[in-house]
């Protein structure tokens, strides 16, 4: 019932702000500035798409009930995303809540936290964003060089984040930095999660990554006071929250690529059947129906991966190797199709008009955030007695 919902919604408030903005949502030169930054037209959509979802109950579904959420299950959670990523990356996109919407870690908030930040944010008033990655540190995030010192009952932020998704345009940022040094705290100890709002914060580059360009940005903290009031959750023990809530955020990831994979091989497939070459359909090849042909079932062990991890979650079960396994394998299942639908279509795979291109680059991208191909593999192998 619920897929069905998110069908006549997304018909009935989506598609008609699709048809309006044209090549704004299509073509990147169309819908951003110069300098990268995505067009008011084009934000001003997807903020109405956030709206009206949050309304109707769609956006923020999986948060807790307590905070204004839906309280569905992560199964639901997972199979919303892969259907609604099933439709493609138009403003269907926005309709459930991405890096910009509540995630669980936001459930530490106290009760003014959740008042002044997580209930706007469940009700797409306001947009957030994940502040942990840095110039020179990815993957290795307890190395962070960003720093907080305590000053009476202030703390003062200095450092730069990057890569930082919804940077541009969040009303505020949960920024993580080490407020106790390594030698003290142990590595994965000493640091602090806080809430800083955009106006504390200088924004630096846009960092324009195809297939996602104008969401990504610097983030520049010089002397940042921030009251003690902003600390989300307890001082010293931000990192292990976050890592806390990491297996959901591979999981969103993972069922977008299965979607994505799903929208992809739907088109290709269409395409096979209906180009001829030789004097038939081009579907008739060996060569490319094979290419579908493995895509298909890629696609349909990632999506039963991820239903798996999903029910492993919703019954409390430990799952970070899980997920891990889910996360990669998905990724790299979309990358893999992605790289056919390009090759099926040939020439046309290549055009600019066409979406194909945008997707390889997607589903790249997606190789990397959220814990990268080889740190998922380190993951695994860890947690099967290896690498020490």
């Amino acid at each position: 019932m619920i897929l069905e919902s998110l069908d006549d919604f997304i018909e009935r408030e989506v598609e008609p702000l699709e048809e309006g903005l044209g090549e704004a949502l299509t073509n990147p030169r169309r819908g951003h500035e110069p300098n990268g930054r995505v067009t008011d037209e084009l934000l001003n959509a997807i903020e109405t798409v956030r709206k009206k979802s949050a309304e109707s109950g769609f956006y923020a579904m999986n948060m807790p009930e307590e905070v204004g959420g839906g309280g569905v299950s992560t199964v639901t959670w997972y199979r919303s995303i892969k259907h609604v990523f099933s439709k493609g990356r138009g403003l269907n996109k926005y309709v459930l809540a991405g890096p910009e919407g509540p995630k669980p870690l936001l459930l530490l908030a106290d009760a003014r936290q959740r008042e002044m930040y997580v209930r706007p944010l469940v009700r797409g008033e306001k947009t957030t964003a994940f502040a942990q990655t840095e110039p020179s540190v990815g993957s290795d995030s307890p190395n962070m060089k960003m720093a907080a010192e305590r000053d009476g009952d202030e703390w003062v932020l200095n450092g730069t984040k990057q890569w930082i998704t919804n940077g541009p345009y969040a009303d505020f940022a949960q920024v993580f930095a080490r407020t106790t040094p390594q030698e003290e705290a142990g590595r994965y100890g000493g640091i602090t999660c806080f809430i800083v709002e955009s106006d504390e914060w200088e924004r630096g580059s846009f960092n324009n990554v195809p297939g996602q360009v104008g969401w990504q940005s610097e983030l520049r903290f010089d002397d940042v006071r921030i009251p003690d009031d902003r600390v989300l959750g307890e001082v010293d023990n931000g990192f292990y929250a976050a890592m806390d809530f990491l297996s959901l955020g591979r999981l969103e990831l993972g069922a977008q690529a299965v979607g994505l994979s799903d929208h992809l091989l739907a088109l290709a497939t269409e395409y096979a059947r209906d180009r001829e070459a030789f004097g038939q359909p081009i579907g008739n090849f060996q060569q490319v129906s094979s290419m579908i042909a493995r895509g298909r079932a890629k696609q349909y062990a990632a999506e039963t991966a991820g239903l798996r991890c999903a029910w492993l979650m919703d019954n409390d079960e430990d799952v970070v190797e899980d997920t891990s396994i889910f996360n990669w394998f998905a990724t790299q299942s979309f990358w893999e199709v992605a790289d056919a639908a390009v090759q099926v279509h040939g020439g046309s795979g290549l055009a600019e008009e066409n979406p194909f291109m945008d997707h390889l680059h997607y589903a790249r991208m997606l190789r990397i955030v959220e814990g990268t191909d080889e740190l998922q593999l380190n993951t695994i192998a860890k947690q099967n007695g290896l690498l020490g």
